[in-house]
């Protein structure tokens, strides 16, 4: 499963020749992956297709007209929470510390709540521990993934994977109220700017069934009993 993530991880980067060479190792670690349903794997496929095929400028065209020039697609999972605001700044200082803390530095251009970075520090924890942090953030990971299967995107299979290692569903009144936020359209660069100029705009409820970013730090660093209990 450690594997799993880094392939997940390696699937959800900007494209670029390295992580294309590197396609076909991490496809093969998932198709190889018990926990994962065929349909997903089957998607998956379809995904490192659509990545590793054509031209890459093309490939990396798609990714940015998705993950960056789209906020509501963000691959910062605490953007989805804080959105801009100082509560994120302190919870992602916290995350650094706790990556710092089981051994993982990460570089200068590398924001600490950035899911493929998220996915890499899981890799190297125990497993039941790592779906289980998974888990937390799996209200944001399915509202991704509901926005990329309405956009048609071959992205959406990698959330499916991570939803389906995940040790707890999404919480269904957080995950409604996520996806109540409106989607903002990249192709409105008028809007975009407007949004972006904005620095405390939060996607999805601060208080009901959204668990605030600290919340999500703590179970990294609760002990998993704590947990257990806590999901339960």
């Amino acid at each position: 499963m450690s594997l799993s993530y880094r392939a997940l991880a390696l699937l959800l980067r900007y494209p670029t020749d390295e992580t294309r060479a590197a396609l076909d190792e991490a496809m093969a670690v998932l198709q190889k992956d018990a926990a994962l349903p065929h349909p997903i794997k089957r998607a998956l496929a379809r995904l490192g297709e659509e990545i590793g095929a054509g031209d890459l400028y093309e490939a990396q065209e798609r990714y940015v007209w998705l993950f960056d020039r789209t906020r509501s697609l963000s691959l910062n999972l605490y953007e989805h929470i804080h959105g801009e605001s100082r509560d994120r700044g302190q919870a992602m200082v916290a995350l650094l510390e706790l990556y710092r803390s089981k051994g993982l530095d990460l570089t200068a251009n590398e924001l600490p709540d950035h899911l493929p970075v998220f996915l890499e520090f899981l890799s190297t924890q125990p497993p039941a521990e790592a779906a289980s942090l998974l888990g937390e953030a799996s209200h944001v990971i399915a509202a991704l993934g509901e926005r990329l299967h309405k956009r048609g995107s071959a992205y959406r299979a990698a959330f499916g994977a991570l939803l389906a290692l995940a040790a707890h569903p999404a919480d269904s009144e957080a995950l409604a109220a996520l996806l109540q936020e409106p989607e903002d359209d990249p192709a409105d660069l008028e809007a975009m700017d407007r949004l972006w100029a904005e620095t405390a705009v939060t996607f999805g409820p601060s208080d009901v069934g959204c668990p605030k970013a600290e919340a999500l730090v703590q179970a990294m660093q609760a002990p998993a009993p704590a947990r257990a209990r806590a999901s339960a």
